[in-house]
C-alpha cells in the first residue's frame, strides 16, 4: 500500500485518480484550495482519507499541508502534481496579472510542491513525483502561448529534479495527455481580457476547435487514473507517459518534424564550433 499526495483532487484527473486510489485501498492526501470540495471522498474512505486545504501559488500552504500529511500517515510515496488550468489567448491578450497567475500555478506551484516534498523523499530513501503536463508543451497552438509556455517550463524543469535526485532514490514522471473528457475546457480555462480581432483567424480557430470536442474527448479519466496507478508501481517508470491515440499522433508528428528540420539546418549549424 502506497501513500498519495494529490493536488487539485477536487476535479478531472486529480478527482478521478483519487477516487481510483481509494477504491484500490491506497492512503490518500487530497488537496485542494477549497477542502470542502473533497470532503465527500473522505466521508466515503474515512480510514484512508484526508483532506488539506492547498493553494500552489501560497508556499506556506504547501509546507503546511505536506508536513501535516507526512505526519498523518507516516510517509507519502507519490506526490502527484495535478493543479492547474489553462489560459486561452493571444499573447498579446492576455493582461499581465493573467500571465503572471497562470505561470504561478502551472510553472511555480509544482516546482513549489517538489521542493518541499523532497527533504521527506530523501529521509525516507525516494519517492516519486508525478506531474500533470500538456499535449500543449509537445508542440503549442495559437492562443496557449502563456499555459504552454508554463506547462514545458514544467516539464524541462522536472527533467532536472529526475537527474537531481536520482541518487536518492527520487524519481519524476510527466503525464502527457490529449484530450480527455473533464471539466479543463467549460471550468478551467480562463481567457485573454484584451481581445483582438485580428487573432480570430489563429486563436479564435483554436477556441472553436476547443468548443466543438468539449464533453466528447476521446480520453477517459478513468484509464488515465489506471495508467498512472501502474506507472507508479513500476519498478522504473517512465519519464514521460503519453496518454491517448491524439497525444500519441502528435508527439510522433512532432519528433518528425524536429528531426526533419534538425536535419536540413545541420550544415550550418555545425560550422559555428571552432576549427579542431
Amino acid at each position: 500500500m502506497k501513500t498519495w499526495f494529490i493536488t487539485g483532487a477536487s476535479s478531472g484527473f486529480g478527482r478521478s485518480l483519487a477516487l481510483a486510489l481509494l477504491q484500490e485501498g491506497e492512503q490518500v492526501a487530497l488537496t485542494a484550495r477549497d477542502e470542502d470540495k473533497v470532503a465527500d471522498l473522505v466521508d466515503d474512505f474515512p480510514l484512508q482519507a484526508r483532506a488539506w486545504a492547498l493553494d500552489v501559488t501560497r508556499p506556506n500552504s504547501i509546507t503546511r499541508a505536506l508536513a501535516e500529511a507526512r505526519a498523518h500517515f507516516g510517509r507519502l510515496d507519490v506526490v502527484v502534481n495535478n493543479a492547474g488550468y489553462g489560459l486561452l489567448g493571444a499573447l498579446e491578450e492576455c493582461s499581465d496579472e493573467q500571465m503572471v497567475r497562470n505561470v504561478e500555478t502551472n510553472f511555480l506551484g509544482p516546482l513549489r510542491v517538489m521542493r518541499a516534498a523532497l527533504p521527506g523523499f530523501r529521509a525516507q530513501g525516494g519517492g516519486h513525483f508525478i506531474n500533470l503536463g500538456a499535449a500543449a508543451s509537445v508542440s503549442n497552438y495559437a492562443g496557449f502561448s502563456v499555459y504552454g509556455g508554463a506547462k514545458a517550463g514544467m516539464e524541462l524543469a522536472s527533467e532536472a529534479v529526475a537527474a537531481e535526485g536520482a541518487a536518492c532514490g527520487v524519481k519524476v514522471t510527466v503525464v502527457i495527455p490529449g484530450p480527455f473528457r473533464t471539466e479543463f475546457i467549460s471550468r478551467s480555462l480562463d481567457r485573454g481580457e484584451n481581445p483582438v480581432p485580428e487573432y480570430t483567424a489563429t486563436v479564435g480557430k483554436f477556441a472553436g476547435f476547443l468548443a466543438k470536442v468539449d464533453g466528447r474527448q476521446p480520453g477517459d479519466p478513468a484509464a488515465a487514473a489506471k495508467a498512472i496507478m501502474a506507472v507508479a508501481a513500476a519498478e522504473k517508470p517512465p519519464f514521460r507517459l503519453v496518454l491517448g491515440h491524439y497525444a500519441y499522433q502528435k508527439y510522433r508528428r512532432h519528433l518528425d518534424k524536429v528531426r526533419a528540420e534538425l536535419e536540413a539546418w545541420e550544415s550550418v549549424g555545425l560550422e559555428t564550433d571552432f576549427p579542431s
